[in-house]
């Protein structure tokens, strides 16, 4: 990936200086910079926040407590979450953060709930049910997508939660069309 962007930047400034526009370019660039300051800066409060209440939310036990109420939908999704109990709150921590609209605070519980699914007699290759939980994350629910509404407020936004509907509906959507796919790549793959 690094040779993609370095491509793309020598690209960039062989056309500029081609096309005379060198300063601009580097105008582009200072000011390309800058904003990404700003903007990391400006979220960087919201992020510790909410990782903050996912760790709260572990050391109080409630995300033993969203386990047991998620449980019956995890041992769908999720079988050997039947079996271990560390994996079945690992998962439902990791489902309730994406929910909450914590993505970097799902991040470590979502990393220690695939090292359980994946299969050490198997190394390097993903199980239906790690497949399944990487759609899962990517296509998460979210009730409150605290993140995006924090880059919306640091970018002027002045109802920076406007966008609930859509975001309810398009991630309900997504989670559902790639559950649905990853269960049936999953069939595919074994009747293959």
């Amino acid at each position: 990936m690094s040779w993609v962007w370095t491509g793309i930047v020598m690209i960039s400034v062989v056309c500029a200086m081609i096309l005379g526009r060198g300063t601009q370019l580097g105008a582009a660039v200072l000011s390309g910079a800058q904003s990404g300051i700003t903007l990391s800066f400006s979220i960087a409060g919201s992020i510790c926040l909410w990782t903050g209440v996912g760790k709260l939310m572990e050391h109080a036990g409630i995300t033993q407590s969203l386990a047991r109420l998620m449980r019956p939908l995890l041992n769908w999704i999720f079988p050997s979450s039947k079996r271990d109990e560390i994996l079945s709150q690992k998962l439902s921590a990791n489902i309730s953060a994406n929910f909450l609209g914590l993505g970097n605070a799902a991040t470590p519980m979502g990393i220690q709930a695939a090292r359980r699914l994946a299969d050490p007699a198997r190394p390097g290759l993903a199980t239906d049910e790690l497949c399944r939980l990487i759609v899962l994350n990517t296509a998460s629910i979210q009730l409150i997508p605290g993140n995006v509404a924090a880059v919306r407020a640091s970018l002027g936004a002045g109802a920076p939660f406007d966008i609930l509907p859509a975001v309810w509906i398009t991630s309900i959507c997504s989670v559902c069309v790639g559950l649905a796919a990853a269960y049936a790549m999953g069939k595919v793959w074994r009747n293959a």
